[in-house]
């Protein structure tokens, strides 16, 4: 697929994976039109920042401002479709999603993403869009996979027989019914897509303290003591740095057209007390006490994903380590930092 002069939309565009998808797509030459909800009040610092990050890396590109239609895709169907009609290719990251606490306790909010993303794949398909690719996750996979001797594979889709408890709550589901969505148009439309499971992201351009890795280095370099980490700290993910994700989206989007959903993520495990010790280190703060407040939900207690169909398809696998990512990532907060004290 050639980019260049490409017509894309990125739906989530403002956010933290969007924001890195667009910066990525406008290097290759693509034009970008960025679709995004703004969910934060305007008058709030993070609206600003993000509207200020966009701007930034449309300016990178040399544009003078970011190119952004503020729609809410739950109920602005015929907004989308016409915009829609103008482009030739969707990435579809926006979603409905809080961190790990919103995704345990939210259900009926997280149940929106079913309507969500109707509305981007079918207004799409009669837009005439070329290719959509869609953000799913890790959480489409059963809980009782959630093992540390389990690399989940993409066909353990519904494999334990648990019905639809068998996702990450209807976060996961949701997400699932996404990918079957993108199938269904696929086999009886001839709609092209492609999908992408995503693994616990990190890096710069996160400015929401609910996921762990963000919270985790907020809390460091406001010198927090006792430091707190939610759970009991063993815990694990394959924690997987942004500019694999993006990389990995991108290369799905050139290389799959039946609605395959390939897993983009890390298969190597770090427990969430090991992670905090790394981004203490790099912070430089040294805590008298380390609090794991296991009142606090700490979701699935292992989750790595298998990769091998991603280097078969692709030619991807993760490129960034955990520890230069998380360097990247604690210079990105610190900067941040010094940007919210010059404004008050």
């Amino acid at each position: 697929m050639n980019w260049v002069k490409r017509k894309v939309i990125v739906t989530g565009g403002a956010g933290f994976i969007g924001g890195a998808l667009v910066d990525a797509l406008l290097s290759k030459g693509a034009e970008v039109t960025v679709v995004d909800k703004l969910l934060f009040p305007a008058a709030s610092w993070i609206w600003q920042a993000k509207l200020q990050r966009l701007r930034e890396i449309y300016q990178k590109h040399g544009y003078s401002d970011a190119n952004l239609h503020i729609i809410d895709l739950y109920s602005e169907r015929e907004r989308f479709q016409l915009l829609a009609q103008k482009h030739d290719t969707v990435f579809h990251l926006s979603a409905v999603f809080g961190g790990r606490e919103f995704v345990d306790t939210q259900q009926a909010e997280c149940s929106k993403m079913l309507a969500v993303d109707h509305n981007v794949i079918s207004t799409s398909y009669e837009a005439g869009i070329s290719h959509l690719h869609y953000s799913s996750s890790a959480c489409v996979y059963p809980s009782s996979l959630n093992k540390p001797d389990v690399l989940l594979r993409e066909d353990h889709i519904l494999s334990t027989g648990e019905g639809w408890n068998s996702s990450d709550n209807l976060y996961g589901f949701a997400k699932l019914m996404g990918e079957m969505q993108l199938l269904a148009y696929y086999k009886e439309r001839g709609f092209k897509s492609s999908a992408s499971r995503y693994l616990t992201v990190y890096g710069p351009g996160e400015f929401d303290s609910s996921h762990a890795i963000s919270a985790l280095v907020g809390k460091a370099l406001h010198n927090q003591d006792p430091y707190e980490v939610w759970g009991s700290g063993n815990q694990e993910r394959g924690f997987t740095y942004v500019t694999d994700i993006v990389n990995g989206s991108i290369l799905s989007a050139e290389k799959i057209s039946d609605a395959t959903a390939v897993n983009i993520g890390w298969d190597k495990r770090y427990k969430i007390k090991d992670v905090a010790e790394i981004i203490l280190r790099l912070a430089g703060h040294k805590p008298s006490k380390i609090h794991f407040d296991t009142n606090k939900p700490e979701g699935p207690f292992s989750r790595a994903l298998d990769i091998s169909l991603a280097k078969k398809l692709l030619g991807w696998e993760p490129k960034v380590d955990l520890e230069e990512g998380l360097a990247n990532t604690i210079e990105w907060h610190k900067k941040l930092e010094q940007t919210k004290l010059l404004k008050h």
